[in-house]
């Protein structure tokens, strides 16, 4: 079940290279911050499709449109992440103070060491159960119709994470981040090897100044083509598995 919402959500984030695009140009400009609530509106929208959706079904890209919705939407889900990464948060900066204060000790080097290997242990569980419950969070907003309230209802998502199975879930999103690391380096080292081989052929030919050009247009274009394309498709197909694995209740 788990490699057909992998496989559905693969294919459907490549459906619409226009789209991929367009957010692109939101990736490009996040600089300016107000387009970043677009992207995080655009992926709510891609959830919510995947939520009301199925497996395999034929689920349409959401259009790029209604942008004061898609903005507003994107504010929601922002603010879901930061209230859930407030927990691993305040669990670090406790065991930093924790072990600034002991560090002021003599001799109590060992005891420093302790709290730093616990508190890292801890807040490594808060991420992951901060991560899982802002996931489920957006997906359950997305399936009460938009209700920011249903994102921070924490008994009903603690139980829908638990039907769904909590090593399904993290078995899941870690595969996720997996596969988006694997698109990233496959698509960076497919690049890099068509113009090194070109670099080092026109290098070997006594163009040394060209070879350095097509190298650098090499990492030109994997940037463009990483930023434009690769970042809103790893974005998609994060928002569609959210969505399905969501449906497994």
């Amino acid at each position: 079940m788990i490699l057909d919402i992998y496989k559905d959500s693969l294919e459907y984030s490549a459906k619409d290279l226009k789209v991929l695009l367009i957010l692109g140009v939101s990736y490009f400009l996040s600089f300016l911050l107000l387009p970043i609530f677009l992207l995080y509106g655009y992926s709510y929208r891609v959830t919510k499709i995947s939520v009301e959706g199925m497996i395999n079904g034929n689920d349409p890209l959401p259009e790029f449109d209604n942008l004061i919705d898609m903005f507003v939407d994107g504010i929601k889900v922002v603010l879901v992440y930061l209230v859930y990464l407030l927990i691993p948060f305040i669990i670090f900066l406790i065991f930093a103070l924790v072990f600034s204060s002991i560090g002021g000790y003599a001799g109590s080097a060992l005891m420093a060491i302790g709290s730093i290997a616990i508190g890292s242990i801890i807040t490594v569980v808060a991420i992951l159960f901060a991560y899982l419950m802002s996931m489920f969070g957006v997906a359950n907003m997305a399936n009460y119709d938009d209700s920011l309230s249903k994102a921070f209802d924490y008994k009903e998502i603690i139980e829908i994470i638990k039907s769904v199975g909590v090593a399904r879930s993290l078995g899941t999103y870690l595969g996720l981040v997996i596969i988006c690391c694997g698109i990233y380096v496959i698509v960076f080292l497919l690049i890099w090897f068509v113009f090194g081989f070109f670099g080092i052929f026109t290098g070997f030919l006594g163009f040394g100044m060209a070879a350095g050009g097509i190298l650098i247009a090499g990492f030109m274009i994997s940037y463009f083509v990483m930023l434009f394309i690769v970042g809103p498709y790893n974005m998609i197909l994060q928002s569609r598995v959210c969505g399905l694995l969501y449906n497994l209740q």
